[in-house]
């Protein structure tokens, strides 16, 4: 089995780039190719001017690509500021010395990552549970939060995996709306995998479409919806 096949994915700066398909196309498979977790057998995956291939996550994200997952993996026993402010510490300027001797660099940096958690806690609207345990977060917070994380590594590029996935269709709205803010407020990049079409077509400015590994259609919204073999092989036409 070749999950992604011929595969050929550019985006450019500032851009909110959508990846759909069916179930088993390969998209999350192109996630993991993008963020270290997958070596890619040939090819090479090119970002912001570096070759990942070969690289481990840690160093794929400390180059500016962040991510979510299908399904949410939180610290639950942490409470939602903790959370957010794990996705800092990979900018810590702090060594072993300063962690165990407590020094004032130590508190300064704490500080500093405890801020910029809370900052993108407001983002997201949670601040106001920011001392909550992760686990007591109902499910559409749950997500958002996981995205808080990512956006404390401080991403160029950020990669959301079905992030509407269990969300009822108010969820669905403010989330289309963060997107948005987060590309353009925060001008982050976003890469987004998604099976809700009409958030897909709402947000995003182009979208390549996958079905058993290859690519069958790259367009803008509209011309994706009117493309037949989309609409034969995920839309549901004749």
């Amino acid at each position: 089995l070749t999950a992604v096949d011929s595969f050929n994915l550019a985006i450019s700066e500032g851009e909110l780039f959508g990846l759909i398909g069916p179930n088993g196309a390969g998209k999350t498979t192109v996630f993991n190719m993008l963020t270290g977790v997958y070596l890619p057998t040939e090819g090479a995956v090119h970002f912001d001017g570096n070759l990942i291939n070969g690289k481990n996550p840690v160093q794929v994200a400390r180059l500016g690509i962040s991510r979510t997952f299908q399904n949410i993996r939180l610290f639950d026993e942490l409470s939602v500021l903790e959370n957010a402010m794990t996705g800092a510490h990979q900018h810590s300027k702090i060594n072993l010395f300063d962690s165990l001797l407590r020094t004032p660099r130590h508190y300064r940096e704490e500080k500093r990552q405890r801020d910029r958690a809370y900052e993108l806690l407001e983002f997201m609207g949670l601040e106001d549970r920011a001392g909550l345990p992760a686990k007591q977060l109902p499910y559409g917070h749950r997500r958002k939060l996981e995205i808080a994380r990512a956006l404390a590594t401080e991403p160029k590029l950020i990669c959301l995996d079905e992030p509407a996935a269990g969300m009822n269709s108010g969820e669905k709205v403010e989330l289309s709306q963060l997107i948005r803010k987060i590309r353009d407020e925060l001008e982050i990049t976003v890469l987004v995998i998604e099976h809700d079409m009409k958030l897909v077509m709402d947000i995003c400015e182009k979208i390549q479409v996958l079905d058993y590994g290859k690519t069958i259609a790259l367009g803008t919204p509209s011309e994706i919806q009117n493309d037949k073999q989309v609409i034969e092989a995920y839309l549901g036409g004749e």
